[in-house]
């Protein structure tokens, strides 16, 4: 029985001056794997700039230039933020210089962006030839990256989506557990599901129910993703109940927001229970009891009562 996810112990803080390399550790010979980086780049039309060891980690990266075309985002990101790319994009014709390099691993063909799809876009817009790439040689780290994607700020469509696509680009034979820092939460991997069926979909209001009862599976990803499949259906199919339940309360005259969280609160025992119980369980403990809510019972002293109901989560 899965259990509340438990708080993160506060990491303490490094002494100054304590962890990485000197200045004069960054440079050196590079290894073997970094040539056949340098090989790649320059099959693909680009230039090494520089090679370096991470001033934290130490693990050797290259800076390079590389033609535009050959850069592409990673298929696993968010979808692209038209406003933002816009804006982006204008600011750097603004100021007539490119400053911020792009991410990038190597792919089949040419190389992937992880981090830097806006940055990319508002540069192919401005009829660039080259983009500058810090590009890493591990393109497990691809995954990895992600979570330093600061960009532009995830809603929880954009981030929940992110992650389905990430998890449906791993391995099949990898656990899904496994992966728990690149996929952060597990309910984006639900969630995500449901927003690929429905982009419109008001994940918000299960975000909360999620986090309780919708933990990581210790199984390959090619049996939990029909586990994956299974929960996001019950998920749609709890929503559908509800809506016909918020649209009781209107037929009443209440007119409210938070009806369709006020629905699941009254309906959410979760709330009670200190050992939570498997996620099959507590979504059909739900789908029942919203089954059997009844409209008649509520009056509109109780909807104004509803303080601090959850939002949509951005969306």
């Amino acid at each position: 029985m899965p259990k509340a996810p438990a708080k993160r112990p506060r990491k303490k803080k490094a002494e100054p001056k304590s962890l990485g390399l000197m200045p004069s550790d960054c440079v050196g010979t590079a290894p073997a794997e970094l040539g056949a980086l340098a090989r790649k780049v320059e099959a693909a039309g680009g230039a090494v700039i520089a090679s370096y060891r991470d001033p934290l980690g130490g693990a050797w990266l290259s800076l390079a230039a590389l033609p535009i075309d050959q850069v592409a985002p990673t298929p696993f990101q968010r979808d692209l933020s038209e406003a933002h790319a816009k804006r982006l994009g204008e600011s750097i014709a603004k100021l007539g210089i490119y400053l911020d390099p792009v991410i990038a691993v190597p792919a089949d063909k040419g190389f992937w962006t992880p981090n830097g799809r806006h940055r990319l876009e508002a540069m192919t817009r401005a009829g660039a030839k080259t983009i500058v790439a810090l590009v890493i040689p591990d393109v497990r780290l691809q995954y990895k990256i992600l979570a330093l994607n600061v960009e532009k700020a995830h809603n929880l469509r954009e981030k929940s989506l992110e992650v389905v696509r990430m998890f449906k680009g791993m391995p099949a034979s990898d656990k899904e557990s496994d992966h728990a820092f690149e996929f952060e939460e597990a309910p984006f991997i639900t969630l995500g599901l449901c927003y690929e069926r429905n982009g419109r979909f008001g994940g918000g209001a299960y975000s909360s129910i999620l986090k309780r009862v919708d933990g990581f599976i210790d199984e390959p990803i090619s049996k939990t993703l029909k586990i994956r499949e299974g929960r996001a259906a019950k998920i749609e199919k709890l929503d559908a109940v509800v809506a016909e339940r918020v649209k009781e309360l209107q037929a009443k005259g209440m007119k409210s927001p938070y009806l369709k969280a006020f629905v699941l609160a009254r309906c959410n025992s979760l709330r009670f229970m200190k050992e939570m119980p498997p996620f099959d369980a507590a979504l059909d403990d739900l789908l029942k009891r919203a089954g059997a809510f009844s409209a008649d019972k509520v009056n509109v002293a109780d909807i104004a009562a509803t303080a601090g109901a959850p939002s949509e989560g951005g969306e």
